[in-house]
């Protein structure tokens, strides 16, 4: 049980460490006006934290995606709206 217990915690640090990690390196950028409700990555100017956007395609309410990709996705911008 405890065994279970210590891979899925695991399993679960590592999934949640990822994107950080990818974003330290550089590998992604931040994505405005594209994320549906309560899907948003952190606070914006409405919301106090992360998953907590009030709209989907809240303008000031950002994704990570990887680099290169926000200007392609409809509604996508690099700066809040």
């Amino acid at each position: 049980m405890i065994t279970t217990r210590t891979a899925i915690a695991s399993a679960l640090a590592v999934a949640l460490l990822l994107p950080v990690a990818a974003q330290a390196q550089g590998n992604v950028e931040k994505c405005y006006g594209v994320s549906k409700a309560g899907k948003n990555d952190c606070q914006t100017a409405k919301s106090s934290c992360a998953g907590t956007s009030k709209t989907d395609s809240q303008a000031d309410a950002w994704i990570a995606v990887p680099r290169g990709t926000c200007e392609k996705l409809v509604g996508g911008k690099l700066t809040a709206g």
